[in-house]
């Protein structure tokens, strides 16, 4: 009886790590409510820099690419690294940044709950759009 415990508990521990290293489903609408506090920096629909870099075509987009923006050097040896701005990537920079890429410039803290960044990755797809080569 007891190592039938074991083995019930044990599997019951492998889904719930399972879960929670599942990405959540995000809702684009929510996602433009916790963007609220990047748009001061970022700018989603334009081509335009503001403190921060645009981020129009952010989905795929290769990191440091954006024309015309002064990169920290973290970011630029991650983008020649080959850093894309996938979505498991953007999931782990929008939670902490400066653990992410340390050195980077960006004062943004990150985003503690999942479901938010899920929310948001949403939203940059649904209004970014994804980058397409030239």
């Amino acid at each position: 009886m007891r190592m039938l415990r074991i083995v019930a508990a044990c599997a019951v521990a492998a889904i719930v790590a399972a879960a929670g290293t599942a990405q959540a489903e995000g809702d684009p609408a929510k996602g433009k409510k916790v963007f609220n506090k990047c748009k001061a920096c970022h700018e989603i629909k334009k081509e335009k820099n503001k403190v921060g870099p645009h981020l129009v075509g952010i989905i795929n987009r290769p990191a440091a690419a954006v024309e015309g923006f002064k990169y920290s050097k973290a970011l630029k040896a991650k983008a020649e690294e080959g850093l894309v701005w996938n979505e498991e990537n953007l999931a782990q920079w929008l939670k902490s940044p400066k653990k992410f890429i340390p050195g980077n410039r960006m004062a943004f803290a990150g985003l503690r709950k999942e479901q938010q960044i899920a929310d948001v990755i949403a939203y940059l797809k649904q209004e970014a759009g994804e980058w397409k080569a030239e």
